[in-house]
């Protein structure tokens, strides 16, 4: 499973069936450190911000190489895949942090009650930050962050651009981000000229990317990816990436373009009936197998791979970890 559960208050614990049984990584490693306080920890966002944080500095969170503040879901739920392939590939040396803000399913959450996403993710990463940087630099662990869903919204509230997320980040991973999130739409609306909104290129990818499958890379491969990663994954069959009220009189522009590979070449604008055909979609987006729809699953393997650079994993450990974070139905 991922983190705690929802309803459970503020804990700590560390995993006893990851990487330290070493079946995936053949070296010693440690137990990753999990941080998580739920919403009987407190009743406002702040004070449970500062509860999950006190846990994780209890638990030797920011003595770990890599630490990672993640935003939930809307009901309180970390995808499993993104928080182990995370600890996978470091190799155990290292920590995670959440909080939960709401009750309600993600995709019923963001239309009707975000501002608890993101006052949860502008006080969780404003509450781990200020531990870290008053850290010698030397002694402060990488820090990442990440979120699905109505989790990447949270995530980006924290931020005010590119710049921002490059100079106080070591990396990033958002996937599934809804249409309406506010840095998410900047880095789309303003992509280079020519490139297409389903891949958008964003300042020619010196720090934001965008990708449905990081395992063939990210546009443009020709240029340098350099310091801080920021990386967007987002699949041309997901719903809750592309559902905007502005469907209902207006045609976007992925709609014109080359339909992404798992979307039919037949699908077009029509006012009003688009809208309701995508927002149809919403409740049933991940009830499809892993690499469609909302479902990102393996895509965490080597999205993480590409933010952390870790050393020492072949192509071979790759395909390896994608079978472990994949559940078997997919």
């Amino acid at each position: 499973m991922g983190l705690a559960g929802p309803a459970g208050p503020g804990l700590h614990r560390q995993r006893t069936d990851g990487p330290a049984d070493r079946g995936f990584t053949h070296r010693a490693a440690q137990e990753p450190v999990r941080a998580y306080a739920g919403l009987s920890t407190a009743e406002d966002t702040e004070t449970r911000a500062e509860r999950a944080v006190a846990d994780l500095r209890r638990a030797g969170g920011f003595e770990r190489e890599n630490l990672l503040v993640t935003t939930t879901t809307g009901s309180g739920w970390v995808d499993p895949a993104a928080v182990d392939s995370f600890e996978y590939l470091g190799n155990g040396d290292t920590a995670t942090v959440a909080m939960h803000y709401s009750y309600l399913p993600s995709w019923l959450s963001y239309l009707v009650d975000q501002s608890k996403a993101r006052e949860a993710g502008r006080e969780l990463f404003d509450a781990v930050y200020d531990v870290w940087s008053k850290l010698p630099q030397n002694e402060r662990p990488r820090l990442f962050v990440a979120g699905e869903s109505l989790g990447s919204f949270g995530g980006e509230t924290a931020f005010s651009g590119e710049y921002d997320l490059r100079n106080r980040t070591a990396g990033t991973l958002f996937a599934g981000p809804p249409n309406f999130n506010t840095l998410f739409r900047e880095f789309s609306d303003h992509r280079d000229a020519g490139s297409p909104e389903i891949e958008p290129v964003y300042k020619e990818g010196r720090t934001v990317r965008f990708t449905d499958d990081p395992a063939t890379g990210m546009a443009p491969a020709d240029r340098a990816w350099d310091g801080t990663r920021v990386l967007y994954l987002m699949h041309p069959s997901d719903p809750i990436v592309w559902w905007s009220p502005a469907l209902a009189l207006s045609e976007p522009d992925w709609i014109g373009e080359a339909p992404g590979g798992d979307v039919l070449e037949e699908m077009v604008w029509m006012p009003f009936v688009t809208f309701w055909q995508v927002t149809a979609d919403l409740p049933f987006s991940t009830g499809v197998p892993d690499g469609h729809g909302h479902t990102y699953k393996a895509a965490y393997v080597d999205g993480w791979n590409a933010v952390m650079r870790p050393e020492g994993f072949t192509a071979q450990d790759l395909d390896r970890l994608r079978d472990i974070v994949r559940p078997p139905q997919d």
